[in-house]
């Protein structure tokens, strides 16, 4: 019988490069795509976008449509998302105190 890491399972979900940037970035709310992408410094948008649809295949990340014109987007954190943040919070503070 195979065993499961809790930590193996995690990372195949967040451990992409950006996704853990992309979760920090909507811990302090919703965001849109240009937000994003202005904040993450660097990301290509094809890049967002992947990292996007696999966080909210997870059900880590909710994405809403504004039929309006021009299109908006809006992403935010689930219920399971915001789940994250505590972990996120711990590597921010962690990080900070090597400084």
């Amino acid at each position: 019988m195979e065993k499961h890491c809790g930590v193996s399972n995690t990372l195949k979900i967040i451990g992409s490069k950006w996704t853990i940037l992309i979760l920090h970035q909507l811990c302090s709310g919703t965001k849109r795509f240009g937000e994003l992408q202005r904040e993450l410094n660097g990301i290509s948008p094809k890049t967002l976008s992947l990292r996007l649809i696999q966080l909210e295949k997870h059900g880590i990340v909710n994405k809403k449509v504004f039929a309006e014109i021009p299109l908006h987007v809006e992403y935010s954190l689930t219920g399971k998302g915001s789940s994250l943040k505590t972990v996120i919070d711990g590597m921010e503070n962690w990080g900070k105190k090597d400084k």
